[in-house]
């Protein structure tokens, strides 16, 4: 179980090393977007959808790793005050009741809008604006199978800890 948790850390953690660039990109556009507005009088749909795009994918694609490395907002009154044993508890009761059933809602509800805008390959959101709403919309499974994936992660590592009774 170990080696299968540590799989799934290891395809979060690739990542979020590879989508922290988006960050850095999505700055240095909506720096240009300014320079452009402002220097030269000059605006382009596309390219203030691109920082939408470049959000998107920072923060969907990011949210396994942000859980991975315990960044993610906690509700501290369940949590600070208790042994590693009790906050295992509290994580498997919170990704077995919480994580995974919302997540897996989402994935059903949002499936059948991702398949129909790949099916049209539906173009962009505004007039003159990014062609692939279809990679936008592919966002939402995507962020709902790496956060599975963590939450399995953490899943384990913390049924194995209850099992060990440590804490």
């Amino acid at each position: 179980m170990l080696a299968f948790a540590d799989a799934l850390d290891a395809l979060n953690r690739r990542i979020g090393m590879a989508v922290r660039w988006l960050a850095l990109a999505m700055a240095l556009l909506q720096l240009l977007i300014v320079v452009l507005r402002y220097v030269f009088g000059l605006s382009f749909v596309f390219l203030t959808e691109g920082v939408l795009y470049l959000h998107a994918g920072l923060f969907m694609l990011g949210a396994g790793y942000t859980l991975l490395v315990d960044q993610h907002v906690r509700v501290d009154i369940f949590y600070a005050r208790r042994s590693p044993r009790g906050r295992a508890a509290v994580d498997v009761f919170g990704a077995l009741f919480f994580l995974a059933p919302a997540l897996l809602l989402l994935l059903w509800w949002s499936w059948p809008s991702v398949t129909r805008s790949w099916a049209m390959l539906e173009g962009p959101i505004s007039v003159g604006g990014v062609p692939a709403t279809f990679l936008l919309k592919s966002l939402v499974p995507a962020f709902c199978a790496l956060l599975l994936a963590q939450g399995l992660s953490i899943l384990l590592r913390d049924l194995l800890r209850l099992r060990a009774g440590r804490g």
